[in-house]
């Protein structure tokens, strides 16, 4: 009979490899992000944004951010293996070592800082790095294991992106950049604890203090719709400072209340599978509001 052959991991093909490396970055997160970028680039100026600002901003951006998701994969490899929505990440599977992990990290990190520094402008460097700090350390080293309020105060890096577009243009902050901020900043914890309802028993079997593990479904649903209602307020904020046009307005209007009325679902006539819906929905959310911020200032202009 013959002998069957087992290839170690070690003897993985590069292919294998790169892709492990590739989904560290979460790929599908820093495109939306990148979305955010682009638009807070776009809304900086009033006609074409400047060749190279541009495509070293997003470059040195979206390296930064795929390095901060890297060492959210090395930090959270133990529980990860143990929750179905992550057990099959690279890390907890052996497809890459801690050490190579912690050198790509860093590697990337400190290469998409580089390029920010020298081929766009210190400032945006800098908030980055802080950003790249604040979800990494802040957020998924102590907030998401200390506090069911992890979500709302580590969102906030997070919710960096069109600052981080903006001062690429501009080397300078506005107001009106903040605006943005603040929209992402109220959209992260409806769209994550909708997720977080849906991977509950999940995050229980890890002592992760995810809202709906500690304060209960219930509770959680209302904070959902709360805080649709509160978003909503903020799409209008670029509008109320003049910022945006007719065409932002209608679509933020529906974007609004079709995410207040999954929540209101969600709180009162909850189905099977509608907290994941309502996390998908909130993903589309955010990537049509942001398109029509994009659409409606060029249109304008």
């Amino acid at each position: 009979m013959e002998k069957q052959i087992t290839i170690p991991r070690s003897a993985a093909t590069p292919l294998f490899q790169w892709r492990a490396y590739y989904e560290m970055t979460k790929p599908k997160v820093v495109a939306l992000m990148l979305l955010t970028v682009l638009v807070g680039m776009c809304l900086a100026v009033p006609g074409t944004v400047p060749l190279q600002p541009l495509i070293a901003g997003m470059t040195g951006i979206g390296m930064m951010a795929g390095a901060a998701a890297a060492f959210n994969h090395l930090i959270d490899r133990r529980i990860d293996g143990l929750m179905a929505r992550t057990y099959n990440r690279p890390l907890p599977k052996g497809k890459v070592s801690i050490t190579k992990a912690l050198v790509f990290s860093f590697g990337l990190g400190i290469l998409g800082f580089v390029i920010l520094y020298a081929l766009v402008n210190p400032l945006t460097a800098w908030l980055t790095f802080a950003s790249l700090i604040g979800y990494a350390v802040v957020y998924t080293a102590y907030l998401k294991r200390a506090t069911p309020q992890n979500i709302v105060v580590g969102g906030l890096a997070g919710a960096m992106p069109p600052l981080l577009g903006w001062t690429s243009v501009t080397g300078e902050f506005h107001g009106n950049a903040l605006l943005l901020v603040i929209i992402i900043f109220a959209w992260t914890p409806p769209h994550f604890w909708a997720l977080a309802i849906h991977r509950k028993a999940e995050y229980a079997k890890v002592d992760i203090p995810m809202l709906p593990v500690t304060h209960g479904v219930e509770f959680t649903k209302t904070c959902i719709f709360l805080y649709t209602i509160l978003l909503a307020i903020a799409c209008l904020l670029p509008v109320l400072v003049g910022m945006c046009g007719p065409v932002y307005l209608v679509s933020s209007t529906l974007l609004s209340a079709g995410f207040i009325y999954k929540a209101w679902q969600l709180k009162f006539h909850e189905t099977p599978g509608l907290a994941m819906n309502v996390f998908k929905f909130s993903i589309y959310h955010l990537m049509l509001l942001f398109m029509a911020l994009l659409v409606d200032h060029y249109l304008w202009v």
